[in-house]
């Protein structure tokens, strides 16, 4: 500051009355240094976005007391020195270094807790200490502050599918108040969230908090929630993701089966095995149980990971099928993300318990044989049956085509028994009247002491040749005859011939009628 000029005659004046302000016995003094004096605080807002500087612009004119200028945050009792001449502040500087007019500074890295109202001051040194002198009239800061990135946070413990779960997405910090959130299931919009914005720890920022509700499905294990953000302080979208599988559990699909299906012959090696499919999350224990004991099973089948991400898992346990485990039950116990056990179990049944005897080789043969032996039978019976209808088919055509006839032996006579006595030959023929049976006929001469009756029906043909006494020179005494059954006519029914009792043989052939 200049000194003020000297005038003649006037020199010991202003000694005298610096002596005298400072005695405060030179009156009008503190209005001559206050005249003329101004402060400038021109900004009356000024908004900036975080991590950026601000500037704030204060400067003084005319005379002015001694005392300090600062620049205050707030007003009354619960305002706070920003920057001072004297003190150490990391983030606020001048903006003229040494310069007794111009006290504007720039605070660095701006944050959303630096928004406010700053005032710059003029203070003013007295007896009772340091009290302002003027003041500006205030500069309204904003910060623009970006909202933090979004985190999504589902349920506490995983659910199973078809469930309702909640999802929440927060942001904060953020500044203005306005700000827009959006839920996307795999890019696909999920409607009806709740959002609700609350101021933040200072009034100069807000936090926000988002639910949405959404329903699993079993293929959700790879599936993304998208919590979407827009502010005005962001030229793209702030994203949060959420993966569903954190929140769903599959449970697995259990059941055993055997190899080879049963039932299992005796002493035969059975496998039996526990198929686990379509679970999620991965961790799984698999026991086997004998009779509700636990077995020693170390053939665990590596998991298979299928395409939608759900897991599937085989445990294979072999058993001998003695004839002291049929009807054992054995179990496959399945423990899935530490929930109630799943079990499922088969019975080894064994078709045929080993008794004292031949081996299983042996009763295999047996039955081999006996199932040999019957497919035989049966072919043998076919053939005969096939061989009869075609001898009765070609009997038949023969038959038509031939003329039947009879021919009658008569066994050798001795010359002595022939003596006066008679042999008869009696014919009886059913059949059509142009068709001729042809028979052989031979037979040993007795003496028949029985009477023989011939029945006759309405269309019988009847011969009879009676044999008078032997020739006695002959040597062959066969006696034959061929009868033509054409050239005899049909006989009204009658009563057969009675041949004589004592010297009489007698034959009769009856055919019947096709």
């Amino acid at each position: 500051m200049e000194p003020l000029p000297r005038s003649p005659g006037r020199a010991a004046w202003p000694l005298t009355c610096l002596v005298l302000l400072a005695l405060r016995r030179c009156p009008g003094a503190s209005a001559q240094v206050g005249q003329g004096f101004s402060l400038q605080q021109p900004q009356d807002k000024v908004s900036v976005s975080a991590g950026q500087t601000l500037n704030l612009t204060c400067s003084v004119s005319g005379v002015f007391p001694l005392g300090p200028v600062k620049w205050l945050k707030g007003w009354g009792s619960g305002n706070e020195t920003i920057y001072e001449q004297t003190g150490s502040f990391p983030r606020v500087t001048r903006a003229v270094i040494g310069s007794d007019t111009d006290f504007s500074i720039r605070i660095r890295d701006v944050q959303p807790e630096d928004a406010g109202t700053y005032y710059c001051v003029k203070f003013q040194r007295s007896v009772d200490g340091v009290v302002v002198f003027q003041n500006g009239n205030g500069t309204e800061v904003s910060v623009r502050a970006k909202p933090t990135h979004p985190i999504v946070s589902g349920p506490d413990s995983r659910v199973e599918p078809e469930q309702s779960v909640p999802f929440n997405c927060t942001s904060g910090g953020f500044f203005p108040k306005d700000i827009t959130v959006e839920w996307f299931k795999n890019k696909a919009p999920v409607l009806a969230p709740k959002t609700q914005i609350d101021p933040g720890r200072t009034k100069s920022s807000y936090n926000m908090s988002s639910t949405v509700t959404v329903t699993l499905e079993e293929d959700d294990v790879r599936s993304e929630l998208v919590c979407a953000v827009r502010h005005s302080t962001l030229t793209v979208p702030l994203r949060g993701t959420y993966r569903l599988g954190k929140a769903l559990r599959v449970p697995p699909k259990v059941h055993v089966d055997a190899d080879p299906p049963r039932p299992i012959e005796v002493n035969k090696t059975v496998n039996f095995t526990c198929h686990v499919k379509g679970f999620y999350p991965r961790d799984v224990a698999v026991t086997w149980l004998e009779s509700g004991v636990e077995m020693n099973v170390e053939n665990i089948s590596r998991l298979e990971e299928t395409s939608q991400g759900l897991f599937d898992l085989k445990s294979l346990v072999e058993v001998n099928a003695t004839e002291e485990k049929n009807g054992t039950v054995f179990t496959c116990q399945v423990v899935h993300d530490a929930q109630v056990p799943i079990s499922k179990m088969i019975t080894l049944q064994i078709a045929a318990p080993a008794k004292e005897g031949p081996s299983d080789s042996s009763f295999t043969d047996k039955e081999n044989l006996l199932i040999y032996s019957v497919v035989g039978v049966v072919c043998t019976v076919l053939a005969l049956l096939v061989a009869a209808i075609l001898y009765l088919i070609h009997a038949k055509q023969s038959k038509g085509k031939s003329s039947p006839s009879a021919r009658l032996h008569e066994p050798e006579k001795s010359s002595e028994a022939t003596t006066q006595k008679r042999n008869s030959w009696c014919l009886l023929q059913e059949s059509e009247p142009n068709n001729v049976t042809y028979a052989d006929l031979n037979f040993d001469r007795e003496r028949k002491t029985i009477r023989r009756m011939v029945e006759m029906s309405q269309q019988s043909e009847y011969a009879c040749i009676q044999t008078n006494k032997a020739p006695a020179t002959g040597d062959d005494n066969l006696t034959y005859a061929d009868l033509d059954m054409v050239h005899l006519s049909k006989a009204p029914r009658r009563p057969a011939p009675r041949p004589e009792e004592a010297s009489s043989e007698y034959a009769s052939v009856q055919i019947p009628r096709k």
